[in-house]
């Protein structure tokens, strides 16, 4: 597959990334000598120094022969032009990111006059990820798989008694759950029956809703859960825009911080059911003045890690019961699970993800990053001509790096074991190390003809 992205920023380089991973033909064009000497140093991939709105180089690299172009540069103008461009000239298929909270309530619009198939929104999917963890009464950080029916939870055993030195197999009261990552010292692994955990560990844990709700009582019996009804966001960012509107429509109390004055007048004639404060909000004796230690949870989503860091410390502090940092810097991805906040989010790996999805197409319904993308979770249908089918998990041998950690069959959820057999049309959630990806794709590579199937068809119609 042939893929071309335009802008090798954060999100265009992580993409090109997770490419090359799954043996993609990628381009990458900046306008940055220096942006584009990195990704050469880095990837395997063809970069070439131009402007991506340039119609001679679209065609003198021949776009029509691309199976998808990605436009992720830092203008949504130019991402929707470069889009329509290459369209026209020919590519199969195009995603802009578009960022402009004008430009999405026109979304539909923009789709079908300009010829973009997807359109990716790094602010509004971190809002909407936010919002799902603070809508939840969890006490650590959640995902969801099988239209809710299924949920993953990771949290950090610090010195619990319950974990701490006992071997997965050893652990009590863990029917129906299954710990399917282990996030120790920065690095991930796929444990086994027979690894013992250590403090400060942060596990993965899968299993039905209602089993992870007898998981969220017994790990949180000495913390009181109750309902998100006061929130302080800290940055009136795009994220913190969506994410204000998100939560007044839900019916909770927002107190939103802006340093900038005439960003406050926008969010105050854009959204009218919140406070807006201007002020710094690193400034804990503002923070105290407007109640923090009376919210029930805090949200850090300034243009600056360290602020949003910070802050959401000092909040937890104040007594806060979740204290949420929006983070873009990679290398502080490894050290969030010894800080103490309850979640640190980054667009870049959430915006990834849903990419991901797209280009994986066919039967794939979601993809989840972790870890920085040192591990992915997809969830998947399985195709009948694929070879799993038929066969238990003991007769997969799957290699360490790769664990099935659910199976839904005709509506029942499963957490499998070694007997548990795969069939047509299961739904499952892999979790694959990065690096095993070469390795899982050949459990799903279709009998018909030695290709790849639908599974790993990335765009409808490539095959």
């Amino acid at each position: 597959m042939k893929v071309m992205v335009v802008g090798a920023g954060k999100l265009g380089y992580k993409l090109a990334e997770f490419m090359v991973m799954d043996d993609m033909d990628v381009t990458v064009i900046d306008h940055n000598q220096k942006t584009l000497d990195f990704v050469n140093e880095q990837l395997d991939v063809l970069t070439v120094l131009a402007n991506g709105i340039e119609i001679n180089v679209l065609k003198g690299l021949g776009i029509n022969h691309y199976d998808l172009l990605v436009a992720t540069t830092g203008s949504d103008e130019t991402n929707t032009l470069i889009c329509t461009l290459a369209k026209k000239l020919g590519c199969k298929t195009t995603i802009a990111r578009i960022r402009n909270p004008y430009y999405m309530k026109h979304l539909d619009f923009i789709k079908h006059e300009l010829g973009i198939d997807y359109i990716v929104n790094p602010d509004l999917a971190t809002a909407r990820a936010i919002e799902k963890y603070l809508l939840k009464n969890y006490s650590f950080y959640s995902g969801e798989f099988v239209s809710g029916k299924v949920q993953m939870v990771d949290f950090n055993i610090e010195y619990m008694e319950e974990f701490v030195g006992k071997k997965l197999m050893e652990l009590e009261n863990f029917q129906g759950l299954l710990i399917t990552a282990i996030s120790r010292n920065g690095n991930l692994i796929i444990p086994n029956g027979s690894t013992e955990l250590l403090a400060n560990d942060t596990i993965y844990v899968i299993g039905k809703t209602s089993d992870i709700n007898r998981l969220n009582n017994l790990v949180s019996k000495d913390i009181i859960n109750k309902d998100v009804k006061r929130v302080m966001i800290l940055g009136g960012s795009n994220i913190g825009y969506y994410l204000a509107q998100r939560l007044a429509m839900d019916n909770i109390s927002v107190t939103l911080i802006e340093r900038d004055k005439n960003r406050c007048q926008e969010l105050s004639e854009a959204i009218g059911d919140i406070l807006i404060i201007h002020g710094d909000g690193t400034d804990i004796h503002l923070l105290e003045e407007e109640g923090i230690s009376s919210m029930d949870a805090f949200v850090g989503v300034t243009g600056f890690d360290e602020d949003n860091l910070l802050m959401a410390l000092m909040a937890k502090q104040s007594g806060v019961a979740k204290a949420i940092a929006k983070i873009s810097r990679e290398n502080y991805v490894k050290i969030i699970d010894r800080l103490g906040i309850d979640a640190a989010l980054n667009p870049v790996y959430i915006t990834a993800s849903e990419i991901l999805k797209v280009i994986r197409g066919g039967k794939i319904i979601s993809v989840s990053l972790l870890l920085g993308g040192d591990g992915e979770v997809t969830e998947l249908i399985v195709d009948k001509d694929l070879p799993i089918v038929g066969k238990t998990l003991e007769e997969l041998k799957l290699p360490k790096g790769i664990i099935i950690g659910v199976i839904v069959h005709n509506g029942e959820v499963i957490i499998p074991n070694g007997k548990t057999r795969i069939h047509a049309n299961d739904r499952i959630v892999v979790f694959c190390l990065s690096e095993n990806l070469p390795t899982l794709k050949m459990f799903f590579k279709s009998q018909r003809g030695g290709i790849l199937s639908e599974l790993w068809n990335r765009v409808k119609g490539t095959r």
